[in-house]
């Protein structure tokens, strides 16, 4: 019975005890943060590295994210935390970094927060803000390497998979980036950033398909449309959608603000495009913009040479840039009017993907001979090889001559080769002067 009465006297005591300590904290709970920056600031008056006045008034202002008015002090920790061992050298990096990242000061965050990674293993803090200093520098393979380890160490973590996910696509880790992509979107489907990374993701990582609808949809925002209707431009016209690729690039020039590097490839690809669908007029338009922006870009000099002397000559425009049975009909008209004193019919036509190449009887005044046409659309150098080639069938078929057209020129081995046989080579200014002379009316 005694020993029943001491523990219910004992238990009443512990809780009167209790009561009263609970009520005392509370009680102070509202004058502490007073009470704790008048009496830290009055040390730190007296002497400004004393630990007693900076550890306190840190963790207040941490607490409260009040980063400017932590950041000097937990500064001060750092210098000053090998003299005294009640600093703890690790946190105070931490939460210096944390500070100096928080107010965009990004060196002295980086300082830190490195500092406090190699003195805290395997703390989430540490890698998460020090990767977060990175992405910030875009130093993006980096930046993923400490992210990956904040992932590791906590999986659900908040915001880490968006910037997770980022750094790996800005470091071209495509593929690796892409489920990451994916849950920051279902975390936050409006991001704009990371449904255009996420596109450029999937067409790096072979799901064209799945890219375009993307880029498609984000054509009409204002700050990832330009890049989107690019990229899904050049998706069009890779496929020779032409038509289509046009209308994307013409959606990305009604962007305000666009960069201008950017400007200029919108209104290059444009143009190419344009080219492609013999909208050569429409082509050259959007050239002669880039030269007020960039001269030198590109090959565009080079192509205003050729467009604007394709714009004024219909025949070579068809020689170089119409469907094949376009080409095979201006080819059969050249042959009939090359020779003026002969009667002439053709006996064979060869159409490859390189040339078309046509077999002639010619009925002149005092013989009768057979010649082999050849016409390459190309604009570059035609080889010897080409030409040697050509030889061969006229000595196989014992043919009088070969004659070879191109559009553009013949290499010096070729023109050494045909000297003293029966072969005649005609570059470009003799293609255009026998252009002249067809009526393909």
């Amino acid at each position: 019975m005694e020993i029943l009465i001491s523990v219910v006297i004992l238990f009443f005591v512990l809780t009167i005890v209790l009561f009263f300590a609970t009520r005392k904290k509370g009680g102070k709970k509202q004058k502490g943060r007073s009470q704790i920056i008048r009496e830290a600031n009055r040390k730190l008056a007296q002497d400004s590295h004393n630990p007693d006045g900076l550890i306190p008034l840190g963790e207040l202002y941490f607490a409260e994210r009040a980063w400017d008015k932590a950041f000097p002090l937990y500064e001060t920790m750092v210098t000053i935390a090998p003299a005294h061992r009640e600093i703890d050298p690790g946190k105070s990096a931490l939460r210096y970094g944390i500070c100096a990242l928080k107010l965009d000061k990004l060196q002295e965050a980086l300082r830190g927060l490195t500092a406090a990674n190699n003195m805290i293993k395997n703390d989430f803090d540490s890698n998460y803000y020090l990767g977060m200093v990175l992405y910030k520098l875009k130093e993006y393979e980096n930046a993923s390497r400490f992210l990956k380890k904040a992932q590791i160490i906590n999986p659900e973590a908040p915001n880490l998979q968006t910037p997770y996910g980022l750094s790996l696509f800005y470091a071209k880790h495509y593929k690796e980036s892409l489920p990451y992509l994916k849950r920051s979107l279902n975390d936050n489907p409006e991001n704009k950033e990371v449904l255009f990374a996420m596109a450029m993701a999937m067409s790096e990582s072979g799901f064209g398909d799945k890219a375009m609808k993307i880029f498609t949809h984000l054509r009409a925002d204002p700050k990832f449309g330009a890049k989107a209707s690019l990229e899904v431009g050049m998706m069009h016209a890779k496929a020779n959608q032409h038509d289509k690729a046009i209308q994307d690039f013409e959606i990305g020039l009604k962007h305000d603000g666009t960069p201008p590097e950017l400007t200029v490839e919108l209104r290059y690809r444009l143009a190419t495009s344009c080219f492609a669908s013999k909208l050569i007029q429409k082509g050259l338009q959007s050239l002669n913009v880039i030269t007020g922006i960039n001269p030198n870009f590109k090959d565009v000099p080079q192509l205003i040479a050729r467009y604007s002397e394709l714009s004024q000559n219909t025949n070579l425009q068809i020689y170089l840039m119409s469907t094949s049975s376009d080409f095979v009909a201006l080819c059969r008209k050249m042959v009939v009017v090359f020779y003026k004193n002969a009667i002439s019919k053709i006996q064979d036509i060869e159409v490859t993907q390189e040339y078309v190449e046509i077999v002639m009887h010619l009925d002149f005044a005092r013989s009768e001979e057979i010649h082999i046409f050849r016409f390459y659309r190309t604009q570059g150098t035609v080889s010897d090889l080409h030409v040697r080639e050509l030889h061969s069938k006229v000595s196989d078929t014992k043919a009088d001559k070969g004659i070879c057209f191109t559009a553009g020129l013949f290499s010096d081995e070729a023109k050494r080769f045909a000297e003293g046989r029966p072969i005649d080579l005609m570059d470009k200014a003799a293609l255009i002067k026998l252009l002249k002379k067809v009526d393909m009316n």
